[in-house]
């Protein structure tokens, strides 16, 4: 750069790039239905289609400005960032296919190298996310995930463990350096950059193209977050209501209180504890809920219903057995996670049981992971009415959606069931305690 009149106008340039990819992503956002889009991670090929017909034309008219207004539009010119981004979100076949269609009016310029770029840019995008096992982690990568880089490095030679967040930031900085490349081997008007050379005025043109893919991602990942929260409200006020309906009905309540009169003749002290159990369920249900709680609050919930049922069945009909790890007992876990099973163990497995009945519920922490075991020895599910077991009632299917929600792909929930013998109902999810501390504090 020869001047400070052109250092400003370079640097003035990258930024104005950087405001307009947010800008574009910000808009597009507001769409429901590329929201649609961008919460369902598995899309079809409708889906896909969705997704370009709203990335295309933007991206098509940037280029055109770039064209029409000369130098002093170059900022607008977002072809090969948005091919790769098509590529990182809809696949290997449409990040080509988008690439090739947003540079249509650089190749009526006589831009040849154009539309084979952005294509290949598109390509890339879509492999790396076709390599990347687990797709959320796309969505790790921001507008400052360079800085991670030490750390990624130390945990790959340690550990032998990939970051691959680290993908795209490395295609990012390998397409930009290709693109100069091109440039400066052929001739300029073949394709387009910014500013082709050789020198540190080159690290901020690298940067620029990171921001201009990661800053979308971001905002877009945003969106995808408060769209998981308000889903997961909406579940848990549906198992919140559920749980009243099902469990804090006339049913539940005349047996509870046949039970606590029947108590009251010769054990007066159980009728009184099975009041305030009773009391402790209905203030909990009642009363507005965090997503998150302690596992500790949500066994002593789970402790005041069984109780009751303890009281309503006897002990010998009803034995409750637990082995909790005290490490676990301060691990974070979606609010109403246990009821709708326990009470599932109870009505399903143990009621048609003739004989005593029997539920256990585990937990251990291990390499980050919380696992919570369920097991009844109770009459069993058949081997044709299991698969039905995880969409159709007995609250499981609202359990494995908040958990879809919540998590992503980091969760795991199955069932496994022996007719006559019982059940063990096993939820693995990610061991949230000191995260989570620190947003309550």
């Amino acid at each position: 750069m020869d001047t400070a009149t052109s250092v400003r106008d370079f640097l003035f340039t990258l930024l104005l790039k950087v405001a307009v990819a947010s800008s574009f992503a910000a808009l597009l956002v507001r769409w429901n239905s590329l929201r649609r889009v961008l919460f369902t991670e598995e899309r079809d090929p409708d889906q896909k289609l969705k997704l370009m017909l709203f990335m295309v034309p933007p991206l098509i008219l940037g280029v055109t400005l770039r064209l029409i207004g000369g130098a002093g539009y170059s900022f607008a010119d977002l072809s090969l960032e948005g091919a790769f981004l098509m590529g990182l979100l809809g696949g290997r076949v449409l990040g080509p296919i988008g690439g090739a269609i947003i540079t249509i009016p650089a190749l009526v310029a006589h831009e040849w190298l154009a539309m084979p770029a952005a294509s290949t840019a598109g390509l890339l995008g879509g492999l790396i996310r076709q390599a990347i096992p687990n797709k959320e982690e796309l969505w790790n990568f921001g507008p400052f995930t360079f800085l991670n880089i030490p750390k990624a490095t130390v945990r790959f030679l340690r550990h032998a463990h990939l970051s691959w967040e680290m993908a795209p930031l490395m295609a990012c900085v390998g397409l930009e350096l290709g693109r100069v490349a091109l440039v400066l081997a052929t001739k300029p008007k073949w394709l387009f950059a910014i500013d082709a050379r050789w020198d540190l005025w080159l690290v901020p043109v690298v940067i620029a193209t990171l921001m201009s893919v990661a800053a979308p991602l971001k905002i877009w990942n945003n969106t995808r977050n408060e769209m998981k929260l308000e889903r997961h409200q909406q579940l848990l006020m549906k198992a919140r209501m559920d749980a009243l309906s099902r469990q804090i009905n006339p049913h539940f309540l005349f047996n509870t209180l046949n039970t606590v009169t029947s108590l009251i003749r010769f054990d007066p002290d159980s009728a009184r504890g099975v009041v305030l159990k009773l009391s402790n369920i209905l203030r909990r249900l009642l009363r507005k809920h965090e997503t998150f709680v302690p596992l500790r609050e949500e066994l002593q919930f789970i402790d005041d219903y069984l109780d009751i049922e303890v009281a309503r069945f006897g002990r010998e009909n009803l034995e409750i057995v637990k082995h909790v790890d005290d490490a676990t007992m301060e691990a974070f876990v979606p609010s109403m996670l246990l009821q709708p099973i326990v009470e599932n163990c109870l009505k399903h497995g143990l009621a048609p049981k003739l004989g005593g009945g029997k539920i256990e519920l585990r937990t251990a922490g291990r390499d980050g992971r919380l696992r919570i075991e369920i097991e009844d020895n109770g009459v069993g599910i058949s081997e044709e009415k299991l698969p039905h077991v995880y969409v159709e009632g007995i609250g499981l299917s609202n359990v494995r959606e908040r958990l879809r929600v919540l998590y992503g792909t980091e969760f795991h929930l199955d069932i496994q069931s022996r007719p006559g013998e019982g059940t063990v109902i096993q939820i693995e999810i990610p061991e949230l305690v000191s995260a989570m501390q620190e947003v309550r504090t």
